[in-house]
């Protein structure tokens, strides 16, 4: 058996030992995620749990579909050291007009749609180095 981290399959040995090793690549990898705030407030008025499950879900989706990129690789390969920032869109109008802008810049990121609901809940990004996205996001806040 082969010793060290499990590295999924198609990531890069060397981009993993330079995580592995805290190296600052990977020490700048940031996964943003993207929730509406108009989730919780009347007249949705979500639970708690309910929101934080969307913008788990959404996290996870954009992991799994870029899975086999380096940043995702030496992410998920930090362990604890993980930096997930949670920021929110006021509505479905802001993160359609958020989505629109990633992809026109060729950002990578998910959009999670609650079922059976059909409603657009969350995005996240797969993770990056901070400074590649920020500029994107930095007029959205912090969820609260």
């Amino acid at each position: 058996a082969a010793s060290g981290p499990h590295l999924p399959v198609g990531c890069a040995e060397p981009y993993s030992s330079m995580a592995a090793a805290g190296g600052a690549a990977a020490a700048s990898l940031v996964q943003y995620v993207v929730l509406r705030g108009d989730l919780a407030r009347a007249p949705l008025s979500w639970p708690l749990g309910a929101v934080v499950a969307q913008g788990c879900h959404a996290a996870l989706a954009a992991a799994h579909a870029y899975r086999q990129h380096p940043d995702t690789c030496a992410y998920l390969e930090q362990g604890g050291a993980m930096r997930t920032v949670v920021l929110e869109a006021p509505d479905e109008a802001a993160l359609t007009e958020l989505a629109e802008t990633l992809k026109q810049h060729s950002i990578d990121y998910e959009v999670w749609t609650e079922q059976p609901d059909n409603m657009t809940t969350c995005l996240a990004l797969r993770p990056y180095p901070k400074e590649q996205v920020h500029q994107h996001l930095k007029k959205l806040k912090l969820l609260k």
